[in-house]
C-alpha cells in the first residue's frame, strides 16, 4: 500500500515525502486506518517494524484537523525518546508552526523548563522526568488529547509501571482522549493497563509469531574467553563494516573491548547507562552521522537506538536473558533492509545460548573461523584487561597510599600505582589453550563437567577463580602431608594457661594479699 492511499492531509504526506516513505510497511498498512479513525489501538509488533511512524502520522493528521490538539508520547529511555523526536521533526516538515519538546533525565532542568513554558504540540519523554514537571505544576497530563506509550513492555520491565498508572490517574477519561499502545510483546501487566485506561482498544498483533528479523544473517562462532578479543578483530578484518555495533554484558567489558580496538587501531568507544547524558547523545550522533564506526554497548543501546543502515551486529557475550538477543540484533536490518549478527559463545556465558534458541524457535547457524576464511590478526592489546575503580575503591587507595607514604624514608621512590591493566596467569592461559584443542563435543561435555550438576544455575566460576581455589587446596593437602617438628617439653605450650587466684604463690605473698584485701574493706566499707 503507498501512503497517498490513505486519509493523509497534503501537510502530512509533505513531510512523508521529505522522510523518504514511499510504500507501507506491514504495521502501518494495518494499524494506520484504525488510528486515523481515533480509535484506541493495542498494538503488538516486533522491533524495527515502522511503528513510530504508525503513531506520529496519526498525531499529525489529528492536528492537521484540530490546530488546538496536543499529543504525550512516553518512552522508557532517554535515547529512544531522543529517537522519536528527530523522526517527528522530519515527518512534521509540512507544519512549519509545529512544535515538539522532549524530557528526560540525566540532564538539567532549566532549559527543559523553558521550553516547556514556551508551549507545544507535541511532548514526548520518560515517565520519571514528566511525573517531576507535573508535580511542580509545569505539566498539566489533562491538556492531551492522545496519549502514546511506546515499548510498554520494556517500560514495566523497567519497573516504570507505578509511574505510568500516575499518569493515566492524573489525565483526561479515556472516553476524551485517544491511546495507542506499542509493544513487542502483549503481557498481563500490558493488558491490564490497556483495558483499565483505554477505550475499547483495538488489538492488532502483527506477526507476532515471527520474533527474529528474516533478513538478518545469524551466525554463531563457539570460543574460548581467552580468544575471544582475538576472534572479534578476525571478524572486523574480514567483513570490514561500515558501521558495526558491538554488545557486552558488563560495564567494564564494554570499556575493556573498546579500548583495545583502539589500541589496534579502531575507531571505536563504549556507551553505558552512567555516562552523562550529553556524552551519550554525541556518542550516539557520531555514530548516526557516520564518524564512529564501531560502537561498543551494554544493553542500555539494545532498545531505541536507530542507526541506519548499521551492517552488523556483534554479540561479544551472550546475553543473559533470552529477550535481549532479540533486541540487540534488531538494531539491524531495521525498515526491511539486511544485516548481518554474529554471536561469540565462550565458556562464560555458554548456558545461555539454549534459551535463546528455544525463544526464536530456531538454531543459530554455528560457523568456524577456517570455514569461513578467518586470518589470525596480530593483537596489540593482547594480555591486557580492564577493571574499573569504584569511587569508594579509589578513597581507600588514596588514603592507603598516604599512610605508605608518611612512613616512607627520604630518597625512597613512590610506590607506582596500579594502571587499571592486569595480565592473565599463565595456568588459565594453558587451560584455555587445551578448551581451544577440543572438538565441540568435547567441548560442550567439558562445560557441563565443569558447570553443570545441581549448582547449574548458579553463576559459574571462571577459570581464574576454579584455578585460585585448586591451588589453595593443593597448598592445604601439602602442609598436611609435611612432617611437623617435634618440640622440646619446656616449648610445647608457649602461652601458659592463667593460674586460679591465690594459687601458684607463696605463703607470704597470700599473706600480703589478704592485708591489703582487709585495709581496702576497712576504707570503703568501714569493717
Amino acid at each position: 500500500m503507498k501512503f497517498t492511499e490513505l486519509p493523509l492531509s497534503e501537510e502530512v504526506l509533505a513531510g512523508i515525502d521529505k522522510a523518504g516513505y514511499a510504500d507501507c510497511t506491514l504495521v502501518q498498512e494495518t494499524v494506520l486506518p484504525i488510528s486515523l479513525t481515533g480509535k484506541d489501538v493495542m498494538v503488538q509488533s516486533k522491533t524495527g517494524s515502522g511503528k513510530t511512524a504508525v503513531y506520529l502520522l496519526t498525531i499529525l493528521e489529528k492536528y492537521s484537523r484540530n490546530s488546538s490538539s496536543a499529543a504525550l508520547i512516553v518512552s522508557p529511555t532517554r535515547e529512544l525518546a531522543v529517537q522519536i523526536e528527530e523522526d517527528a521533526k522530519i515527518l512534521s516538515a509540512g507544519f512549519p508552526d509545529y512544535r515538539i519538546g522532549c524530557f528526560y533525565g540525566g540532564v538539567g532542568y532549566k532549559e527543559q523548563s523553558a521550553e516547556l513554558s514556551s508551549g507545544l504540540n507535541l511532548y514526548v519523554g520518560t515517565p520519571g522526568r514528566l511525573l517531576d514537571f507535573a508535580k511542580s505544576n509545569k505539566l498539566d497530563f489533562r491538556c492531551f488529547d492522545t496519549v502514546v506509550l511506546d515499548e510498554a513492555d520494556r517500560m514495566f520491565d523497567m519497573g516504570f509501571y507505578p509511574d505510568v498508572q500516575s499518569m493515566f490517574a492524573q489525565m483526561r477519561k479515556s472516553e476524551e482522549r485517544q491511546t495507542m499502545l506499542f509493544s513487542a510483546t502483549l503481557s498481563t501487566k500490558v493488558r491490564n493497563l490497556a483495558w483499565k485506561y483505554m477505550s475499547e482498544p483495538e488489538e492488532i498483533a502483527v506477526q507476532p509469531e515471527e520474533i527474529t528479523v528474516k533478513k538478518i544473517t545469524q551466525e554463531l562462532f563457539h570460543v574460548t574467553k581467552a580468544e575471544k578479543f582475538q576472534l572479534l578483530l578476525s571478524i572486523l578484518k574480514k567483513q570490514n563494516p561500515a558501521s558495526c555495533l558491538i554488545f557486552t554484558n558488563t560495564k567494564d567489558m564494554a570499556v575493556e573491548v573498546a579500548k583495545r580496538l583502539v589500541m589496534n587501531g579502531y575507531k571505536a568507544e563504549y556507551l553505558m547507562g552512567d555516562m552523562p547524558q550529553t556524552k551519550r547523545l554525541k556518542t550516539i550522533d557520531r555514530m548516526k552521522e557516520g564518524k564512529l564506526p564501531i560502537l561498543v554497548a551494554t544493553d542500555v543501546a539494545a532498545r531505541g537506538l536507530q542507526i541506519d543502515d548499521l551492517e552488523l551486529v556483534v554479540n561479544y557475550d551472550i546475553p543473559e536473558d533470552f529477550e535481549s538477543y532479540v533486541h540487540r540484533i534488531g538494531r539491524t536490518a531495521r525498515a526491511g533492509k539486511s544485516g548481518k549478527a554474529i554471536t561469540l559463545a565462550c565458556e562464560e556465558y555458554i548456558y545461555g545460548l539454549e534459551p535463546i534458541e528455544n525463544y526464536i524457535q530456531m538454531k543459530i547457524p554455528v560457523v568456524w573461523p577456517d570455514e569461513v576464511g578467518l586470518e589470525k590478526v596480530d593483537d596489540k592489546s593482547a594480555g591486557f584487561h580492564y577493571h574499573s575503580r569504584r569511587p569508594q575503591q579509589k578513597r581507600a587507595e588514596r588514603s592507603g597510599e598516604r599512610r605508605r607514604n608518611s612512613s616512607r624514608k627520604p630518597g625512597k621512590p613512590a610506590p607506582r600505582k596500579n594502571s587499571g591493566y592486569e595480565k592473565p596467569a599463565q595456568e588459565n592461559e594453558k587451560e584455555y589453550a587445551k578448551l581451544s584443542r577440543m572438538s565441540l563435543e568435547e567441548r560442550m561435555e567439558y562445560y557441563r563437567s565443569e558447570f553443570g550438576g545441581d549448582d547449574a544455575k548458579k553463576p559459574a566460576k571462571s577459570p581464574i577463580q576454579r584455578n585460585a581455589q585448586r591451588t589453595q587446596q593443593k597448598k592445604a593437602a601439602d602442609n598436611k602431608k609435611k612432617p611437623q617438628p617435634s618440640k622440646p617439653q619446656s616449648e610445647a605450650v608457649k602461652r601458659p594457661q592463667p593460674a586460679k587466684p591465690m594459687e601458684g604463690h607463696t605463703a607470704e605473698v597470700k599473706s600480703a594479699r589478704k592485708g591489703i584485701f582487709a585495709r581496702i574493706k576497712a576504707k570503703f566499707f568501714g569493717e
